[in-house]
């Protein structure tokens, strides 16, 4: 299949630089606003022409969602594969990032946490594996936008085995903090103004520390990009006055090809059922280099 012919949202691509290898995941379900099936894989040697679908994530029986299967990233992680997913829950309706693991970068890929690892009392999504200088996991995520208004990014520490949280989330920043964004005009939530954060992917540029993130501008889905001024997870962070990406496309992440290039991967458009994955060179993105 060529990449443009492959439905997805909040594309991940692995690469296996020995193997010349990519793996793309993501949100695959037809219709992922409502039961979910699972997490298909694809796999290309030149990022154009993909092999698959590959079953990368079934849910067994008692599994603790039905529906919403969201944005699975695949780490590598002290020699294993780790996967970063979101769900919602069967037992309070809310969102929650639970980590999996397998033994092979295609799966199957089975619960390794008890439920989400994010509170149990937050909808929380879009949840991003970061290791910091001292080595210590955490997890960069959402705390919905529905749930409180104007969304933030968080990070919360995790334990060596990556099963759990190991200490209280902390906030980042709200999304009304970048001059890009602008109030989501939501029926649901007529009265208020409603900031949405999404997909947030940590990466390192020269000596930088970056951070890309999702939300929109007068209704449609944009990228933007936040850097910490300290070079660590705490910040603070500063946001760019304008977008990386504005034409309706976002959730994105930073991989490196083969070749040692960096690439900015996203999905656009915002609409069910044409989103597609669209890889650019970062090095052509303004805003980036500096």
């Amino acid at each position: 299949m060529l990449l443009s012919e492959i439905q997805i949202r909040d594309p991940y691509i692995v690469t296996d630089k020995e193997a010349g290898a990519y793996y793309l995941f993501g949100s695959t379900d037809r219709d992922i606003w409502n039961e979910g099936t699972g997490f298909d894989a694809y796999v290309s040697r030149d990022l154009e022409y993909w092999e698959g679908p590959h079953p990368a994530f079934r849910p067994e029986p008692g599994f603790f969602s039905e529906k919403n299967f969201w944005a699975p990233e695949v780490h590598v992680y002290q020699g294993r594969y780790y996967m970063f997913a979101t769900f919602r829950r069967k037992d309070n309706g809310l969102l929650g990032t639970a980590i999996l693991d397998a033994d092979h970068i295609l799966g199957p890929y089975r619960p390794r946490s008890q439920g989400p690892v994010t509170p149990e009392d937050w909808s929380s999504l879009d949840g991003t594996l970061y290791v910091d200088e001292q080595q210590q996991p955490w997890m960069v995520f959402c705390r919905e936008w529905q749930q409180i208004g104007d969304g933030t990014i968080c990070a919360m520490p995790l334990d060596a085995e990556l099963t759990a949280a190991a200490g209280e989330p902390v906030t980042l920043f709200h999304a009304s903090a970048a001059p890009w964004a602008t109030p989501f005009s939501a029926e649901r939530y007529p009265d208020r103004e409603n900031y949405v954060t999404d997909g947030p992917f940590l990466f390192r540029n020269e000596d930088r520390l970056c951070l890309i993130w999702a939300s929109f501008i007068d209704n449609h889905y944009a990228l933007g990009l936040a850097v910490s001024e300290s070079g660590t997870l705490q910040g603070p962070w500063t946001h760019e006055d304008t977008p990386l990406y504005g034409s309706d496309g976002g959730h994105g992440m930073i991989f490196e090809t083969v070749e040692g290039e960096k690439m900015l991967a996203l999905h656009t458009p915002n609409r069910t059922p044409h989103e597609r994955t669209v890889l650019i060179p970062l090095a052509s993105l303004s805003g980036i280099e500096k």
